[in-house]
């Protein structure tokens, strides 16, 4: 059985979801979904002009699943323009992060024993300021090492 694929971490949720041609009624139109993660590559890479590595690091992903994401939106992008289709930005595997998130969940006791440091979330006591594990650190009695880091 495969493992469940970790959900990508979004800066943002677009406030326009739909983009059409002009003069084309809606109803006459094909569409093109493109997932909110995908979105999230675009406006990091093309917008932000980060590199993909530094992306991929504040989306929570790898830099070739980053690359494969950014190639998939903007094919789908290109697609949209060149044959005159509508483009639909909904779904994905994601959660939106945010500072003004994180402080509301503090506030409100939904992350108990959390620390915000940085702009990373963290485990009190279970991190050192390099973000390796101590003791039993994020592997959970799995003694000495790193561990996964976990951030929201």
């Amino acid at each position: 059985m495969p493992r469940p694929r970790l959900r990508r971490r979004v800066g943002f949720e677009p406030d326009v979801t739909y983009f059409k041609p002009a003069g084309i009624p809606k109803s006459e139109l094909e569409e093109t979904v493109i997932s909110i993660d995908e979105s999230e590559a675009v406006r990091l890479k093309d917008v932000e002009s980060l590199g993909q590595e530094e992306a991929a690091i504040k989306m929570g992903i790898s830099q070739p699943t980053f690359h494969r994401l950014l190639q998939s939106a903007r094919t789908k992008i290109a697609d949209a323009i060149v044959n005159g289709k509508a483009i639909r930005i909904e779904g994905g595997n994601f959660k939106i992060v945010g500072r003004r998130g994180v402080q509301e969940r503090m506030r409100m006791g939904e992350m108990r024993g959390m620390v915000e440091r940085r702009g990373i979330i963290e485990r009190r006591g279970m991190m050192d300021k390099r973000g390796i594990g101590k003791g039993r650190g994020l592997r959970e009695g799995k003694g000495e090492g790193r561990g996964r880091r976990r951030f929201l």
